[in-house]
This record gives C-alpha cells, structure tokens and sequence, in this order.
C-alpha cells in the first residue's frame, strides 16, 4: 500500500503540473477528493476461485466479488493481468480495478494508409493501399447535433436555478451524456481499427493539440466555443492509440482548403436525403451534409479532401510515391447508430479526378 501511495502521489503531482502549465489549474495545491487504494506489487494481492485476495497487515483478506462476461472474456481470452491493483468505495460496495495487458505483433505496410480526418459531426477515412486510393469512407456519428441537443436541455433544466440544486445535479446525471459520446467515439475507433487490420494499414490521423483547440476558441461566441471545446478528436485518437495498431499524427494545415495540385478550392453547402429501414422495420429520415467545391475541372467534397491530403502526406513524409485518385470514388457513408454501431447507409459518388 504505501509503494502504491507513492505511485498515486506521484501521478497527482504529475497531472498537476501538467494542468498548472496550461492554465488549467484552479488552486494552488493539488487536491485529493477521492482515495483510492494500490496494490502496485503483484505479491500483495490474488485473484482465486472468484474471491479477491488481498495481504494486509501480514495476512491474507478474502473479498468476494461478483463477476461479469467481460471479465471472463479477458481472463480467458489470452490477456494476463498486470501487477497493479485498485480499490475504490462506491457507497456500501469496493470498486476493483484489473488492468490485462496482451502482446499484438504489429507490422504494417507502409505504403498502406488509412487516413482519417475528424469532423463534428461526421469521421471520414480514406483509404490508400500501395500508395493508391482505393475507397473512402464516411462514418456519420451526428456527435456535433448531440452536443447542441444535450445543451439546449441543460439550459431549460437549469433555467432561474443554481447549478449546485439537487434537483438540478440529478437530472444532469441522467443525461448520461458523457456516456453516450464516448460510446459513439469509441464505436469509431473501432471501425478504424477493422480497416487497419483489413488492409495491414498504418492510421494516419490529423494532429490536434489542446493548444490548437483554444486557438480556435479565441474571439468565437459563446454556443460556437462550447462546441469547439466538445470536440471529440483528442479523444477518438487517444482511444486509436490505445488499440493494436500503428497509429501515425499528422499536421492537418491546409488539408481541406486545397485540392492535392495545390490549388485553392472554395465550398457550398449540399444536403442529400435518403430514406434508411431499420432494424425494426421502421423508415426514417436521414439528412446528410455536405460542403461541395469545384477547382479546375475537379469536385470535391471538403472532409474526404481532408483525408486524401492526410493520407498524401503520410505518404510523401515517408518518402513513398504518392499516387493522386486516378478516377471517380464513391464515399461510402455509414450512420452511427449508439447501440448498434456503424449501419450501412448510403453511398455519396464524390467524383475525384486525376491531377497532373
């Protein structure tokens, strides 16, 4: 336990002061509102005949604990659990942490490339195998109008009261919109992750920075900067770094303004409807946005340029010859659903010619 607090005490102070850096501490001393107890040292706890083990005070504590299909999958599904343990008190209960760590060989062909470009309400991927485009998908997550939505209700829940009123804080929390947003981005992720293993791709995506954001906020309203900071592309690339794939950063400046020859290509916007059947047999509405531009002969659809530059340039850094789109693409546009993921939708024909 006390090699535990040290680690603990040390990732405080750590995240601290990477906080202080950035403006985005609010007092002068790091604080501890929640304890959590660490086993960081594998001899000092066990995991037995569906009991958790624990050495305190130079015996052996037996806590019964009740499991879940996800556990099992991992105990039994090739993963070894690491040396380090967690304890934290939810009400009457203990909380236990495990973390399982597995060995992945990655080698992917670097000339195989999905490029990903993150848009507020859509994810675009392009994917380049040899060095030549071969398709582009569009995954729409919608997590920009969830964003608006969920602001809008908060307003009227919390309209002429305290933020700090039970009533308030409880219909907030049933919300779950931390929740939902994370489902989707990590239903993304997962998706990206399918392509990469697919084509043995490396995941080129575009580098945005928590200083980057806050530039973009600067001089913006009020609603515009709350969505801005809702932004969820740190998040969709910690959550593709965290999976068994290579996963490469790259500067997006200038990737959705010009075309590949370097010409400067300006938008208008276009809405397509299409009708989608669900599940349960029902039909609904879909709209689909797009932001629609000519140059020199050329059209593109601003977010797949986004991601063919993206890709183009990986390329190039590499020291690969970069083959432009020889032809007409279509984008294949999928919805997100929240419980069911990525469900086929439609397929946008975004005409991609060659550049000399």
């Amino acid at each position: 336990l006390i090699k535990g607090a040290y680690r603990d005490a040390a990732r405080r102070a750590k995240s601290f002061r990477d906080a202080k850096k950035r403006g985005k501490a609010y007092t002068e001393m790091p604080e501890v509102r929640h304890v959590t107890l660490t086993f960081s040292d594998a001899q000092d706890w066990r995991l037995e005949g569906g009991a958790l083990k624990l050495r305190i005070g130079g015996r052996w504590v037996n806590l019964r604990c009740s499991s879940h299909k996800q556990l099992h999958r991992y105990l039994y599904g090739g993963w070894r659990l690491t040396e380090e343990l967690k304890l934290k008190r939810r009400g009457k209960h203990w909380v236990a942490y495990l973390t399982f760590k597995r060995d992945f060989d990655v080698d992917p062909d670097p000339r195989n490339v999905v490029a990903v470009d993150v848009n507020e309400n859509n994810v675009t991927a392009a994917v380049f195998v040899g060095g030549v485009l071969r398709e582009v998908w569009r995954l729409e997550t919608g997590l920009g109008d969830m964003v608006i939505a969920y602001a809008e209700r908060r307003r009227k829940i919390m309209e002429g009261r305290h933020p700090s009123d039970r009533d308030v804080r409880t219909k907030l929390k049933k919300l779950h919109e931390r929740r939902r947003k994370l489902d989707v981005a990590r239903k993304a992720a997962k998706f990206i992750e399918r392509l990469a293993e697919e084509h043995n791709a490396v995941v080129a995506v575009g580098r945005i920075t928590h200083r980057a954001k806050e530039e973009m906020e600067e001089n913006k309203g009020r609603k515009l900067r709350h969505r801005i900071h809702q932004w969820n592309a740190r998040t969709l690339v910690k959550l593709l770094n965290e999976k068994p794939i290579q996963v490469v950063e790259i500067s997006e400046a200038g990737t959705s303004s010009r075309t590949p020859s370097g010409v400067r290509i300006t938008f208008r916007p276009l809405v397509i409807r299409t009708a989608v059947r669900g599940a349960s047999g029902r039909v609904r509405l879909v709209k689909i946005r797009l932001r629609v531009g000519k140059a020199r002969g050329e059209v593109w659809e601003r977010d797949v340029l986004g991601a063919v530059n993206i890709g183009l340039r990986y390329l190039q850094m590499g020291g690969f010859v970069a083959s432009a789109p020889t032809g007409a693409h279509a984008a294949r546009a999928m919805l997100m659903n929240p419980r069911l993921g990525p469900t086929p939708l439609a397929e946008i024909s975004t005409i991609i010619a060659r550049y000399r």
